[in-house]
């Protein structure tokens, strides 16, 4: 029998509470509300941009800060207070784009640009329309993403629809960057994130608990479905990870939820917490 102390639920988006649908489905929606009337509060931490999540936010009536950018950005939705925005240095944001557009990859990858909360691309092309459809935000087209550097980049995401690109990508840039400076992570097989090293949804969800609630790990439940989500799942006192995880992610993890499409976030709250 496992005892637990939960006294904060932090869940994923893309995969954890949204899937194909790109909604949260109505029993994971009636799920956190039982929790939240005990007491509980529900937060979101995900890879999207701040403006991207908000409905999500909304539709869980989440009454916590949003953790955004896979926690380089945590902001309350209802006053508007930042909390913490930990942008990449302009060193390596240009350094990463002469990497990322060098000709052996320009043609393979799309690259999106984040700045202030806004999405920057190079050109506007297949992969930044699906891109936009999902995430309801509409790319801004500039050219040369370097003239954006100096102004704090929060969040660099390199697409691809070869997933093995994606993986060499990553094995090259951890050597590459090797005495640190960066966070890379995948949401997806085909995303490659990049963001300041300490900006991960981990470091993001200890500010939320220990800062912010006076609360410690063990007094947490992360729930969560790719790499992105792994310092999280690991900070918690009990980490949750979703039927459709990757491997790796599911070994780390305290218990393994149904998928998304089987609403395993309901399934996780109802067996731990209601």
């Amino acid at each position: 029998m496992i005892t637990l102390d939960i006294r904060l639920i932090v869940v994923d988006v893309d995969g954890t509470i949204a899937g194909v649908s790109n909604e949260v489905n109505e029993p994971v929606i009636r799920a956190i509300e039982a929790v939240q009337a005990k007491g509980i509060p529900v937060a979101i931490a995900t890879g999207r941009m701040y403006r991207s999540a908000c409905r999500f936010h909304r539709a869980i009536n989440s009454s916590l800060p949003l953790i955004a950018y896979n926690g380089a950005w945590i902001q309350e939705p209802d006053s508007g207070k930042i909390h913490r925005h930990i942008p990449i240095a302009e060193e390596f944001a240009v350094d990463l784009l002469d990497y990322l557009e060098q000709p052996e990859w320009r043609a393979e990858l799309s690259i999106n640009f984040y700045v202030d909360d806004t999405l920057y691309v190079r050109e506007l092309n297949v992969e930044t329309e699906i891109y936009r459809q999902r995430s309801g935000i509409t790319p801004v087209a500039i050219g040369d993403l370097r003239t954006l550097a100096p102004r704090g980049t929060t969040k660099i995401l390199a697409m691809g629809e070869d997933p093995t690109i994606i993986e060499r990508l990553w094995m090259d840039l951890q050597l590459r960057y090797r005495e640190g400076g960066l966070y890379f992570t995948q949401s997806t097989k085909t995303f490659f994130e990049v963001t300041h090293r300490d900006a991960t949804k981990g470091s993001a969800t200890k500010f939320l608990a220990e800062e912010f609630l006076g609360l410690n790990a063990g007094n947490v439940l992360a729930i969560g479905d790719n790499f992105n989500d792994v310092t999280m799942l690991t900070y918690a006192g009990f980490g949750v990870a979703m039927g459709d995880a990757p491997p790796e992610v599911k070994e780390i993890a305290d218990w393994v939820a149904p998928s998304v499409e089987a609403d395993g976030v309901a399934a996780v709250l109802e067996r731990f917490v209601l």
